[in-house]
């Protein structure tokens, strides 16, 4: 096992991993900017090291100053935890490169996953169902005529790298085509510096239903079921289920078996989650995280198991000591990612936090690094912290979450709480009856 570890990263997950490491008896080496140098991770860690200023290409993306920082300080591994570095496959690279072990998946795997052509022509040779579309890049208008009338409208063009749903674009008939061709390239070309798009089916009431799976080094792949992550806006998620309000525990079963399957063959290692578009009873694989999630706590409450814990042993080369039949799952949990944002315009509001006081009681966690008199800055993502509930069924789940939500005070920014209170009061929610594009229509209903 290690004996130091050094977060590249800042805010809920740095806090995230310290724990984790601590349990573990292990050191940790916080790294972070000028803008967070009174930032909890840094205050609880066991050594911390200034990177670099604000903006995070001079601090949180300076790859040369992280490895600095590793070195002065002893660290033998650095853990990514998501966003930043994390799928950055020259990182984990360098880093081991450098003589540490990089906490996630080879640099091979992040690449070849980092890329969503290479990603689907993977999987489908695995035996993964995709959603119908283009064999790979398109390299014309022409071409994506074409495979749009062999698939029917509506059709998706989309950038094969990035995320985030920018370089996206539906075309729902054939008038729209060139338009949403040129804008996907042009937003991918802007954002990625890669214009290469492909094109997929539109799917009209999807569910966004995502595996998490653990794999060591000696073949041994294991999922620990599914979390529904359909309640997003603009492609980004707000609200999170395990497991999912319309899957049988014979559907998981079975997508389970054939993603643990995949894994095995691809001699996959450490954390990753498959993401799939679901309708009508079918599974389509769209992309592949090779990270830690942002909302893995709803799958560590239903499954009693520390997966950022499972990240350090698997990198430090232990087994992971147990099959698929030793995995179980018990009741239901729900996320609440809180950002500091105006609930109806979602407008960014960082600032200085009047008031601090979470919520708790039976089967309410908190993950946040936020504390009364804590500054927010403007300068990163605004997801400031995340509720988990963990209750014996769905809609026990659900009560948790309110009054959780009631109890929670953040003073002195905006927060959209207030729209997490009118998405678990509303009837179509509590049905569990909603798809990816409910949220967008949700919040656009006078209220």
């Amino acid at each position: 096992m290690f004996s130091k570890i050094l977060i590249a990263n800042r805010g809920e997950i740095a806090l995230r991993i310290l724990r984790a490491c601590r349990e573990l008896g292990i050191k940790t080496v916080a790294v972070h900017s000028t803008a967070d140098e009174d930032a909890m991770h840094v205050r609880l860690a066991d050594e911390a090291v200034c990177i670099g200023p604000a903006a995070s290409r001079d601090s949180y993306l300076n790859v040369a100053a992280i490895l600095s920082a590793a070195t002065i300080t002893g660290a033998e591994a650095i853990h990514p935890g998501y966003g930043f570095l994390s799928e950055n496959a020259d990182f984990a690279e360098t880093v081991e490169a450098h003589g540490l072990t990089f906490i996630g998946p080879t640099a091979d795997h992040i690449r070849m996953m980092g890329d969503k052509i290479t990603a689907k022509t993977t999987m489908e040779a695995l035996g993964v169902p995709l959603v119908p579309g283009s064999d790979g890049e398109l390299t014309s208008l022409d071409q994506a005529r074409a495979v749009a009338e062999q698939v029917g409208y509506p059709v998706l063009i989309k950038a094969t790298a990035g995320g985030g749903g920018r370089g996206m674009k539906v075309a729902r008939d054939a008038s729209e085509i060139e338009e949403a061709w040129s804008v996907a390239r042009t937003e991918a070309r802007t954002a990625f510096g890669n214009d290469a798009v492909y094109l997929e089916k539109y799917l009209d009431k999807p569910r966004h239903i995502e595996l998490q799976i653990l794999a060591d080094n000696y073949g041994s792949v294991v999922h620990f079921g599914e979390r529904d992550c359909s309640l997003q806006r603009r492609h980004q998620k707000l609200l999170e289920e395990a497991g999912s309000p319309v899957l049988t525990a014979e559907e998981r079963d079975a997508i389970g078996r054939t993603a643990t399957d995949a894994l095995s063959k691809m001699g996959y290692r450490n954390a990753g989650t498959l993401e799939f578009l679901y309708q009508d009873g079918q599974f389509c694989f769209i992309e592949m995280n090779t990270r830690l999630q942002v909302e893995h706590p709803v799958t560590e409450m239903v499954c009693d198991v520390d997966l950022v814990r499972e990240q350090i042993r698997i990198a430090a080369g232990e087994k992971l000591g147990y099959t698929q039949d030793d995995v179980t799952f018990s009741g239901h949990a729900i996320e609440c990612r809180i950002n500091a944002e105006d609930p109806d315009t979602f407008a960014p509001c960082p600032g200085t936090v009047a008031v601090y006081h979470p919520p708790g009681g039976l089967g309410v966690r908190v993950d946040s690094a936020l504390y009364t008199g804590y500054r927010v800055p403007p300068y990163y993502d605004s997801m400031i912290a995340k509720v988990i509930v963990h209750a014996p069924t769905r809609a026990q789940a659900i009560a948790r979450m309110h009054r959780a939500l009631d109890e929670f005070v953040v003073e002195g920014i905006k927060t959209v709480i207030p729209l997490h209170r009118r998405i678990l009061a509303d009837p179509e929610f509590q049905k569990g009856d909603y798809t990816i594009h409910w949220l967008e229509q949700f919040t656009s209903r006078p209220h």
